[in-house]
């Protein structure tokens, strides 16, 4: 369990699919383009692809909650301990999160416990036609190391994917700038942002 200020990370279990499938489900289906999971048409197969994700050996999905209300998920994967080395992805925010302080806050809870357990290195992969998630890979601190042509395939499509890092070098200054957009004196009462994250770092 991850607690911020505005959301709490929890072990994903299947359960969470009643509470998390009939908002994920009114959801535009582009939310699943370029996941290798869904959309799920029923509760049960979203139970079902919930239960494939933790049953992966190197892989920790976490629900995510606002208000003790789930709000999509998120994982660590391709966990490798000996190396040093942890992935965030398969992430899935619900309309209602997305470009939230809760939504950005979810990605800063992953990223500073796994640094605090002394990761040296987390890496960000996505198919390199997801404009949004290159953006925000960017604007969460994560360095771009370059494309991996035809690394792999999903529904019925082969995948380039764009790879990027933050290392346990970056991640005091990276912190720093977490710590900083998240402050309440960076918004104003409306919950508009004084200041942007990537700006911050500067």
């Amino acid at each position: 369990m991850l607690t911020g200020v505005h959301v709490t990370l929890e072990p994903l279990q299947a359960g969470h699919a009643s509470a998390l499938h009939p908002t994920l489900a009114a959801a535009d289906e582009s939310l699943w383009t370029y996941m290798p999971i869904g959309p799920f048409r029923t509760e049960s197969e979203m139970r079902s692809g919930f239960e494939s994700l933790i049953e992966k050996p190197d892989w920790l999905p976490y629900a995510i909650l606002v208000d003790g209300i789930p709000g999509g998920f998120l994982s660590y994967l391709r966990i490798d301990q000996s190396g040093g080395v942890i992935e965030i992805g398969s992430i899935v925010f619900a309309p209602g999160i997305q470009r939230t302080s809760a939504a950005t806050e979810a990605i800063y809870l992953l990223l500073k416990h796994a640094f605090e357990l002394g990761y040296r290195r987390c890496e960000w992969k996505c198919d390199d036609l997801n404009e949004p998630s290159r953006r925000a890979a960017e604007r969460l601190g994560f360095r771009y190391e370059g494309t991996f042509q035809k690394a792999t395939h999903y529904k019925g499509r082969n995948r380039d994917t764009a790879w990027y890092a933050i290392t346990d070098d970056d991640w005091p200054e990276v912190e720093r700038a977490f710590t900083l957009w998240l402050a309440p004196d960076n918004f104003d009462a409306e919950g508009r942002q004084h200041k942007a994250l990537s700006d911050l770092r500067q």
